[in-house]
């Protein structure tokens, strides 16, 4: 029997814990955002800007996404572990998945606040 570690995996019920966390933050972020364009609907880029110049917009932006980029790695790498057989392969998938993640959530951080 292989363990947890051996294959890459964490607790299960902390996984499942975490996908349900992550899935409701989104949720409430998406139904708050949602409603701010309800509010008052940007019609131009300088409306768009001016949505998210409030420290708090930017703040929750940032949440939803880290939320995403964590709900997503779990994911994928529950994927990796089911389907991927070969070891070396899964730990080259998860590098890429890492890399492509870490770059995503530096990105975020420079545009929401970035020079823009």
């Amino acid at each position: 029997m292989v363990s947890y570690h051996e294959s890459g995996a964490n607790h299960p019920l902390r996984d499942w814990l975490v996908q349900r966390i992550t899935a409701t933050l989104m949720a409430v972020c998406t139904l708050g955002f949602l409603a701010m364009l309800v509010a008052a609907p940007p019609i131009d880029h300088s409306s768009w800007r001016q949505l998210f110049l409030p420290p708090w917009v930017r703040l929750a932006a940032l949440l939803f996404l880290f939320s995403a980029y964590w709900h997503a790695w779990i994911g994928v790498r529950n994927i990796c572990m089911d389907y991927v057989g070969n070891v070396r392969l899964r730990q080259i998938l998860y590098a890429l998945v890492i890399g492509a993640l870490t770059a995503y959530a530096a990105w975020t951080v420079q545009i929401l606040w970035g020079k823009w």
